[in-house]
C-alpha cells in the first residue's frame, strides 16, 4: 500500500481521506483537533497530526514519507503550500483552487523531478478532464460548463451555503471573470451574463459569469467558445453585487476605534456563520458540461450532466465527494499507471492520458456519484 499525506481535514479533505484509507496508508494533517479525533474514531487505517500548515517546516516533516501528497487546504494559503511540497520533491494531487496561476510553479515541480496536478475537483476539474478527453478525439467549437452546489433548504436572503471557506467564494464572486468567444478573450465582471437554466431534480437556477476557465484559457485556446458560470437560486447574484458595491468585499483597511480593519475579512467572518452547513443538513452538486465540434466528418454534441445529493448513509455532503472523489480517483490512477512529466499536470492534460477519463468517470460512478452522457449528431 502506498503511503499517502492528505494536508487539510475540512469537509473535503476528511472525505479523501477516508475514501483513499480503504487502500492505502494515510495520514491526513490539519490544526484542527476535533475534526481529526473525528475521523481517527470513525476510519480505519487513518493516522493524524496536529499542525499548522501555514508552516512550511512543520509541513516538510509530515510529508517527508509519504510516496504522494493531496493539498486540501483553503484556497488563500494553496499556493504556499503547494510551493512547500514541491519544494520537498513530493508528487502531489492539489485541490485548493489559489487564486494565483499554478503554472507559476512548473519551473520548482521540474527543479524538484515531481508532478503536481492542480485544480482537481470537481469544476475546475472533472469537467477539464472530460474536455482534454474529447480534446483527443474531436475538434472542439465549443465548450460550456454550468456548475453549483446548493443547500437543499432554501433560506432567506442568500440561499446559499459554503462548502468552502467563504473568503475563497468571496475571490470567486470578485475576481473578473475570463471566457473566450469566437476566438477572443472576453474579460467580464463577475456576477454578471445572469440567465435561468432549468436541470432535472434541481428545477430552475441562475447562472452567472465566474472566472473558472484557469488553465484551459491557455492550454485549449485553440477552442474558439469556452465558457464557465456558477449556478445559484435565481436572486442570489443581486444581493451578493449590493455587498461587493457597498464595498463590505473591499481589502483597503478601515479604521475602527483606532484599530485596521479589512471590510472583506469582517463579511467573510459574518458570512461563515451564515453559509455553514449546519449537521445533517442536505445539499446537492449540479453540473451540465457541454461540448461540440466535428469528429469524424460528423458535427457532434456531448452533454455530461450531474446531480448529487448528501450521501445519506455517510453524511458526507456532495460537493465533497464530488470534489473529493474526483481527486482521489486521479490519485489511486496515477499510482496504478504511467505517471505525467515532471512539472505541472492540468487536469485537462489528466484527462488526454489513456484511460484517464473513464476510470475516474467509473471511480466516481462506484461512489454513486454518476454522469450521465448523452451524445448527439447534429445537423
Amino acid at each position: 500500500m502506498s503511503r499517502i499525506c492528505v494536508l487539510g481535514c475540512g469537509m473535503v479533505g476528511s472525505a479523501m481521506a477516508a475514501d483513499l484509507a480503504a487502500n492505502h496508508n494515510v495520514l491526513v494533517a490539519d490544526k484542527n483537533k476535533i475534526a481529526l479525533k473525528k475521523i481517527a474514531e470513525n476510519v480505519e487505517n487513518v493516522q493524524t497530526a496536529v499542525a499548522d500548515l501555514s508552516d512550511a517546516d512543520a509541513i516538510a516533516d509530515i510529508i517527508a514519507d509519504a510516496d504522494m501528497v493531496v493539498c486540501a487546504v483553503p484556497g488563500f494559503m494553496g499556493f504556499e503550500v503547494l510551493k512547500t511540497v514541491l519544494t520537498q520533491g513530493k508528487n502531489v494531487v492539489d485541490i485548493s483552487f489559489f487564486p494565483e496561476n499554478p503554472m507559476d510553479l512548473d519551473y520548482l515541480a521540474k527543479k524538484h523531478n515531481v508532478f503536481a496536478v492542480v485544480d482537481c475537483g470537481v469544476a475546475p476539474g472533472m469537467d477539464n478532464i472530460l474536455l482534454g478527453h474529447h480534446n483527443q478525439e474531436m475538434a472542439i467549437e465549443k465548450f460550456e460548463c454550468l456548475v453549483g452546489g446548493l443547500p437543499k433548504l432554501r433560506v432567506w436572503p442568500f440561499e446559499y451555503k459554503a462548502p468552502f471557506s467563504p473568503i475563497d467564494v468571496i475571490e470567486e464572486y470578485t475576481r473578473p471573470a475570463r471566457y473566450i468567444e469566437s476566438g477572443q478573450l472576453v474579460t467580464r465582471p463577475p456576477l454578471t451574463d445572469c440567465e435561468i437554466v432549468k436541470f432535472d431534480k434541481a428545477g430552475s437556477l441562475e447562472a452567472f459569469n465566474t472566472d473558472g476557465l484557469r488553465t484551459l484559457l491557455n492550454t485549449m485556446s485553440h477552442i474558439p467558445n469556452m465558457k464557465e458560470k456558477t449556478l445559484r437560486y435565481p436572486g442570489h447574484a443581486e444581493y451578493i453585487n449590493v455587498l461587493s458595491e457597498s464595498g463590505f468585499f473591499s481589502e483597503e483597511p478601515v479604521e475602527i476605534e483606532g484599530k485596521p480593519l479589512r471590510p472583506v475579512d469582517f463579511t467573510a467572518r459574518i458570512l461563515m456563520d451564515n453559509w455553514k452547513l449546519k449537521k445533517n443538513e442536505k445539499e446537492f452538486t449540479v453540473m451540465r458540461v457541454v461540448i461540440e465540434g466535428k469528429e469524424n466528418e460528423k458535427n457532434k454534441r456531448y452533454t455530461y450532466n450531474l446531480y448529487d445529493e448528501t450521501h445519506e448513509a455517510s453524511g458526507i455532503s456532495s460537493m465533497a465527494r464530488t470534489t473529493g472523489y474526483t481527486a482521489t480517483a486521479s490519485v489511486n490512477y496515477l499510482l496504478e499507471n504511467t505517471q505525467p512529466a515532471p512539472g505541472i499536470c492540468t487536469p485537462e492534460a489528466l484527462g488526454a492520458m489513456d484511460g484517464a477519463c473513464d476510470y475516474v468517470i467509473n471511480y466516481l460512478k462506484d461512489r454513486d456519484v454518476i454522469y450521465k452522457k448523452e451524445e448527439t449528431t447534429l445537423n
